[in-house]
């Protein structure tokens, strides 16, 4: 079997949250508190949750553009939190994100040719028509023209801007790019292009992705693999086909009874989960979901489940995912 291009392990952020006086450390937001996963070669990897769960937390820790508070992350077998300035620096060429807000993410000052060719000028790469040449190449891969390149961003629709993201992270010819809601701030009906067109890049450039998203509907049709995110745990972990069609953990369940189907011949139960998120400065003992869970017993209070794979790679951190599982299909049959 291929080595995992990136291997997250126990990745943990807190921040720290300040009060009184001296200022001093009252607190901490459990934003990331131990997840491990691992992504390989030519893969796509879909991490779902609620806003607020710690997923973009997760993936700007793991490319370090916030320093973790503890754990591991391998990129081809070399620890990246141990790396300094220097070779992070030159690392950086082979891990690039595609941000959420493609209003927000660009440069109003900065022309297309600029945006999309300031990663080949830090990294020495290439510069004036040589560079040109490359901004316009990358362009037409993402469905722009070239003479784009003289217009600024604020000359352009959403769907567009979030094309002129996607050039600059491809500029650099990654192995890893990392997602963060690359199309929750788009309409619904450029959504599946901008989806349809990152697989497109997938095959031809050979990249491997992690893509965040709190919409279910979005990584159903891109991913390889789904993980489930909640209060800054990883509670499922398994294959696109077997999470959604094998819901283990209840969480997991409530998602996915959200999700709208186009055939109105299929009805659905929607289930209501009681209750709030919890806060993460101070989150529940035992099992984290335990507050909101249909299924919870006492042992889900005090004891909190480790993440065990219950067969064929799929995983989950549920004492009574048995019951789930019993559950569903009792009702199905």
């Amino acid at each position: 079997m291929a080595q995992p291009l990136l291997e997250v392990r126990n990745l943990v952020k807190h921040f720290p949250i300040k009060g009184g006086i001296l200022s001093k450390t009252v607190g901490y937001v459990q934003a990331v508190d131990g997840i491990s996963f691992d992504l390989y070669p030519g893969e796509t990897v879909g991490l779902v949750g609620e806003s607020g769960c710690g997923k973009s937390t997760a993936a700007r820790t793991i490319l370090r553009l916030i320093e973790p508070t503890g754990g591991e992350v391998f990129f081809e077998g070399q620890d990246i939190l141990k790396l300094g300035k220097k070779p992070m620096r030159s690392l950086r060429r082979q891990m690039q994100i595609i941000f959420q807000d493609p209003y927000a993410s660009l440069n109003p000052r900065m022309t297309v040719a600029s945006i999309v060719g300031e990663p080949l000028e830090i990294h020495k790469i290439a510069k004036g028509r040589a560079k040109e040449e490359v901004v316009a190449n990358i362009l037409e891969k993402v469905g722009l023209r070239p003479e784009h390149m003289r217009r600024y961003p604020h000359e352009f629709s959403g769907g567009q801007r979030q094309r002129i993201g996607i050039a600059r992270a491809l500029a650099l010819n990654p192995k890893l790019i990392i997602g963060d809601e690359p199309v929750s701030a788009l309409d619904v009906s450029i959504q599946a292009q901008v989806i349809n067109l990152l697989e497109d890049l997938q095959g031809e450039f050979n990249l491997t992705y992690l893509i965040i998203a709190h919409d279910l509907s979005v990584v159903e049709h891109i991913s390889d693999r789904v993980a489930v995110m909640y209060l800054g745990k990883i509670v499922e972990l398994a294959t696109d086909r077997e999470l959604y069609q094998n819901p283990s953990h209840p969480y997991t369940e409530a998602l996915l009874s959200a999700v709208p189907r186009p055939d109105p011949t299929i009805k659905k139960q929607r289930i209501i989960l009681p209750g709030d998120v919890p806060s993460p400065i101070n989150p529940p003992s035992g099992c984290r979901f335990h507050t909101r869970c249909l299924y919870a017993k006492a042992d889900c209070r005090t004891v909190e489940p480790a993440l065990q794979d219950i067969g064929g790679g799929h995983q989950v951190a549920c004492h009574y995912w048995k019951e789930v599982q019993a559950k569903r299909l009792g009702t199905s049959s």
